[in-house]
């Protein structure tokens, strides 16, 4: 026998006693979770459709980027709304949560050049949290996953509203992803 001979012999061999089960027919297989598979598909009350959209929620005090299936890929607006609105009941069983509520009411987003403008309200009476630099990750991370959107500034009143980076320091100036990267729990 010549070397290739041997060779395709081992390798026969080799395959024939990896000892993986065979099945008599075919069976639906779940695919695992993992970072590219969200929960919400199993959770009806949330929209699967063609279209994808980044929101940014928060899991162990980190800000994590999270992909819903949508009907149509969202505007600004729709995407801001979605995020306000919070994680899905399915979510949040995945332990994902908003720091939003209480923390910063949204009232509208424009888009201008690459900019997003956000017109946030005084938080109300009611106002629970105090973990401001998350809620603005959320916004800014959301936002800026977006093609079109880079940097985003906040108003309030008509006026730049100064909020606070992952750093401490408060800013009026444009942000982005970078300012909140120490809040950005790796993929």
């Amino acid at each position: 026998m010549n070397h290739r001979h041997l060779v395709a012999l081992a390798l026969a061999a080799l395959l024939t006693s990896c000892s993986i089960p065979t099945d008599d027919a075919p069976r639906v297989v779940q695919a695992p979770q993992g970072p590219f598979q969200s929960s919400a598909s199993a959770d009806t009350s949330a929209p699967v459709g063609p279209a994808v959209e980044t929101l940014c929620f928060v899991r162990d005090n980190r800000i994590i980027s999270f992909v819903r299936r949508v009907d149509r890929p969202p505007t600004t607006e729709d995407q801001l709304r979605h995020l306000l609105a919070g994680p899905t009941a399915a979510e949040r069983d995945t332990d994902l949560t908003t720091a939003l509520p209480g923390a910063v009411n949204a009232a509208g987003v424009t888009v201008t050049g690459t900019e997003a403008r956000v017109v946030v309200d005084k938080p109300g009476e009611d106002a629970g949290r105090s973990d401001e630099v998350l809620a603005f990750g959320q916004i800014v991370c959301t936002l800026t996953s977006r093609d079109d959107v880079t940097t985003v500034t906040f108003f309030r009143d008509g006026r730049p509203l100064r909020v606070p980076r992952a750093d401490g320091a408060l800013s009026e100036q444009p942000l982005t992803r970078i300012d909140f990267a120490p809040l950005i729990a790796p993929r």
